[in-house]
């Protein structure tokens, strides 16, 4: 809000502004005796209540996945989106950019405002469009050669063009390796003499919709076409537009719109349109605002059924392997793209990147779709490596906080739910024990309950065993293994030792081993997981 203006600034509150302040009421005041009564001229109307489709568990996975890798390559603005596959409901959605103090904060809805070119992200429908006009076959056999091509007199380079490029390689595996030279060459060949169609394709897909998303401010996808002119009258459509067009540059597209398609190919084809807001509450009266499919089908069923394998694979055998995950599928794309600062051009400043991971999981039965992407200043910068790891911190935090929900329903109302306790601080683990009412026992020493009990937990078939370990020495680095996150840091930061999170759980590992010398300033990293 701005304060005393009394009007929202962005966002829900600003689109949803005439549904959420109500009427205003009128009332006079009127000296009666020695005291002034208030006298309601017109009573005020309530306004209606919305219910966002925001999942706060889900949001909170996304926030902190992409704030803790903002922090390690120093990247200045860090979008994040999760979408629910079946009906487009935006589950979590992040903005965070780096301040001039150096924190990390909310200023702009860059994931539906920002106008940048995609990068490799693009290819997906390029090769989409190639696909369904039948032209190609993921086995068409292109030249990618050193790595380095000449195309219309401008070159066009790969990322491994240091080690030699990729030689003579497949549709397929151009995309799972995100050629440049490989995607655009293909284009280039089948488009050049009619690039209408080219560019027709791209709508047809979906990746130009205008989702007309309900928020203030939203950016429709920007790409051009062969016969469109500036504002000078002149044709800004040249040789090297369509290959450059179609590897994800001279051409801008919102990260919500990049989801949005991608989430229509994990939905076997259907675009639903992304859903901000389910439910609008008036007088205890609900009305719900459905779903809605902005394309029954992107395109044909066995176009879509080789891009669901392609962007598989790009994950299991190509530059997303930072994304995978050992306990289920997903599939998705990488993209890194230079950025261009507005009409000062790609280098000005230094140069900057978008890195960016779009896909979804679990691949073979798709339930949610997720976009990152990070800008930062210099090298290095890989879609891939950065973005592809938020993706899988993303992922495998939903997955595990859905899982135990799935896990807790499926059980029989004759099975007995034991919750799983983890060593650390032992008084606090009776008191919640206690509270749920299960048995346990505390063996540790009388003391005036000042100091916290450190130990390890064990069970019997009847009850809880808290073990209180000796206290390790404040010099000495401790033990954290089997602990949560908040104890394992308080212990080890209470012993001078800075520590890094990676993961969820409980501790399986700690970089610095166990009774070692403590030294203060020192980095421990901890890795946690949920099973193990």
């Amino acid at each position: 809000m701005y304060g005393e203006m009394d009007k929202p600034r962005f966002g829900l509150e600003q689109s949803f502004d005439s549904v959420l302040r109500g009427t205003p009421g009128l009332y006079h005041k009127q000296q009666v005796r020695n005291r002034k009564l208030k006298f309601v001229d017109v009573e005020p109307i309530d306004g209606e209540d919305i219910v966002t489709t925001i999942n706060v568990q889900m949001q909170d996975i996304a926030e902190k996945a992409v704030a803790d890798e903002m922090k390690e390559i120093n990247a200045d603005v860090g979008v994040a989106i999760v979408m629910e596959v079946a009906t487009g409901d935006i589950k979590a959605i992040v903005n965070l950019e780096k301040t001039p103090g150096g924190n990390l904060a909310e200023r702009r809805n860059h994931a539906v405002a920002d106008l940048l070119e995609p990068g490799s992200v693009f290819k997906t429908a390029s090769v989409m469009v190639a696909l369904d006009d039948g032209v190609v076959d993921t086995s068409y056999m292109v030249q990618t050669g050193n790595g380095q091509a000449m195309m219309h007199g401008a070159q066009m380079n790969d990322h491994n063009r240091a080690s030699g490029g990729y030689g003579t390689i497949s549709l397929s595996r151009a995309l799972q390796v995100s050629s440049n030279i490989g995607i655009s060459k293909v284009i280039d060949k089948f488009y050049q003499n009619d690039p209408q169609r080219f560019v027709d394709g791209l709508y047809r897909v979906g990746i130009g919709e205008d989702l007309k998303l309900p928020i203030i401010g939203y950016a429709k996808p920007n790409i051009r076409y062969p016969n469109q002119k500036n504002s000078k009258g002149e044709r800004i459509w040249s040789g090297t537009t369509l290959p450059w067009m179609s590897i994800g540059y001279e051409t801008q597209i919102p990260p919500i719109s990049t989801l949005t398609f991608y989430n229509a190919i994990a939905n076997n084809g259907k675009m639903m349109q992304p859903r901000l807001v389910k439910m609008r509450i008036k007088d205890d009266v609900a009305t719900e605002i459905p779903p809605v499919v902005l394309k029954q089908q992107i395109c044909k069923p066995s176009t879509l059924a080789k891009v669901q394998d392609m962007l598989y694979k790009v994950v299991h055998n190509g530059t997303g392997k930072k994304a995978k995950s050992e306990s289920f599928a997903i599939a998705g794309k990488t993209g890194t793209a230079q950025i261009a600062k507005e009409k000062i051009g790609y280098k000005a400043g230094g140069l900057h990147y978008l890195v960016s991971f779009v896909g979804y999981f679990p691949a073979d039965a798709p339930r949610y779709s997720c976009i990152v992407c990070l800008q930062k200043s210099g090298l290095p910068a890989s879609g891939g490596t950065m973005s592809g790891w938020v993706f899988h911190n993303i992922a495998e935090g939903i997955m595990a906080h859905n899982l135990s929900m799935d896990i807790q329903s499926a059980q029989e109302d004759s099975t007995e739910r034991r919750p799983t306790t983890l060593n650390g601080n032992l008084a606090s683990a009776q008191t919640v024990l206690n509270h749920l009412g299960y048995r346990s026992i505390g063996r540790w020493a009388n003391t005036d309950g000042a100091s916290p009990f450190w130990g390890v937990v064990g069970m019997d078939p009847a009850q809880y065993l808290l073990d209180q370990k000796s206290a390790t020495p404040r010099d000495i680095v401790p033990d954290v293994h089997g602990m949560g996150a908040r104890d394992a840091v308080y212990l080890m930061e209470r012993s001078g030792i800075k520590t890094r999170l990676e993961g969820r759980g409980k501790v399986v590992a700690q970089s610095l081993a166990a009774g070692e010398k403590a030294k203060k300033g020192t980095t421990c990293v901890l890795t946690l997981q949920y099973r193990k």
